[in-house]
């Protein structure tokens, strides 16, 4: 992690990772801890951005490749790809990015409503957008991105 950037007055603390050229915001309170990516052991028949599982101190935990899930072109794993394992109420798991840059205090001031698109364009994962000076983050609610209709399937595979 680079800095930690603080703001006067009340504010919420987000992890901030990227996925491509575009830059994300996790509730830092979700943030289990952070890992190089290792290899996983795979489940068959599972979704492609499913990458398997890994033993973490004694306990399965998922590990989901976000950049797959977000449809990137070019998916790569270097010595920069990290692993993020969140908490998602009784559940741990993993998430892969590209990387992870800070930890950031937003005000309520700094995040702003999702913009609203076409029934087509699935936005409900995210929370809402922070700027902090020039820099526009993605700001992700992340039981939403990770459906627990997905993870109940993948533990019933593992």
């Amino acid at each position: 992690m680079k800095h930690i950037d603080k703001v006067e007055g009340a504010g919420e603390e987000f992890l901030t990772f990227t996925l491509g050229r575009e830059e994300y915001g996790v509730d830092i309170l979700k943030v289990q801890e952070i890992r190089g990516y290792e290899s996983v052991t795979q489940l068959a028949n599972a979704p492609d951005y499913i990458k398997g599982v890994i033993n973490l101190r004694g306990k399965i935990v998922p590990i989901i490749d976000l950049r797959i899930k977000f449809r990137q072109d070019k998916v790569s794993y270097d010595q920069y790809t990290v692993v993020i394992i969140v908490d998602l109420s009784d559940r741990t798991t993993g998430i892969v990015v590209d990387g992870v840059s800070d930890v950031l205090t937003l005000a309520p001031g700094q995040i702003r409503p999702t913009p609203h698109f076409t029934s087509e364009l699935a936005t409900d994962y995210i929370r809402g957008l922070g700027s902090v000076d020039t820099r526009m983050l993605i700001l992700v609610n992340i039981e939403k991105l990770l459906n627990t209709e997905e993870l109940a399937a993948l533990e019933a595979l593992s």
